[in-house]
């Protein structure tokens, strides 16, 4: 599976923006769940399928957290900037 991948330390209430070159699934997860994510397993997330080039996502709570966009098994290739907004 191919899939942009950015890590980060947040606390509750930072939002991660992310701009995009199209449409994609842009994730949020914690390190439980992005394992889960890497090995095909059932894993939560927040975000999804986004038809917005810009998006945020805002951490629940502190912790180190995953960002993941991928084109959800379609061909083709994605580029997306990202930056932190401190909560």
């Amino acid at each position: 599976m191919n899939y942009l991948h950015y890590e980060f330390q947040l606390k509750k209430g930072d939002v991660v923006e992310t701009k995009l070159d199209k449409q994609a699934n842009v994730q949020l997860l914690d390190e439980i769940n992005f394992n889960n994510y890497k090995k095909g397993k059932k894993y939560s997330h927040i975000g999804g399928l986004s038809k917005n080039l810009l998006i945020n996502l805002t951490s629940p709570y502190k912790g180190y957290w995953h960002l993941v966009i991928d084109l959800g098994g379609h061909a083709g290739t994605v580029k997306a900037s990202v930056l932190v907004k401190k909560g």
